[in-house]
């Protein structure tokens, strides 16, 4: 599986953006789709992540600001970006967990997002 991100790019703080990822194929099946970030000279987090189900699960950095969201019509996963904060600058990544048992993973080549203060 392929996985494009894009929608990144340069924004103020308080501003928005929305992410997408575009998969190669069906992510129907897929257990898990999620959003991942790398902040400048720091490790990759967790930042959202969205069951075949609809159940969300964020990190407490960016409840009540980011949204995500699944089409698993249109093999599409978004990352709603509300009240940006300099603090989130990074490069975005999107995840697939195609499966839980074993993990199977795959990765999108990331998004820059940089929010100016």
């Amino acid at each position: 599986v392929q996985l494009q991100a894009s929608g990144g790019g340069l924004v103020q703080a308080g501003g928005s953006l929305r992410l997408s990822c575009a998969a190669s194929r069906s992510i129907f099946r897929f257990p898990v789709m999620g959003w991942y970030r790398q902040p400048p000279g720091e490790q990759r987090e967790l930042v959202a992540t969205i069951t075949s189900g609809g159940t969300t699960t964020y990190a407490d950095s960016i409840k009540g600001r980011f949204t995500i969201s699944r089409d698993n019509g249109k093999n599409t996963v978004h990352l709603q970006m509300n009240s940006l904060k300099p603090e989130d600058t990074a490069v975005y990544y999107c995840n697939a967990k195609a499966s839980l048992q074993p993990t199977v993973n795959y990765w999108g080549q990331g998004t820059v997002v940089t929010v100016s203060s």
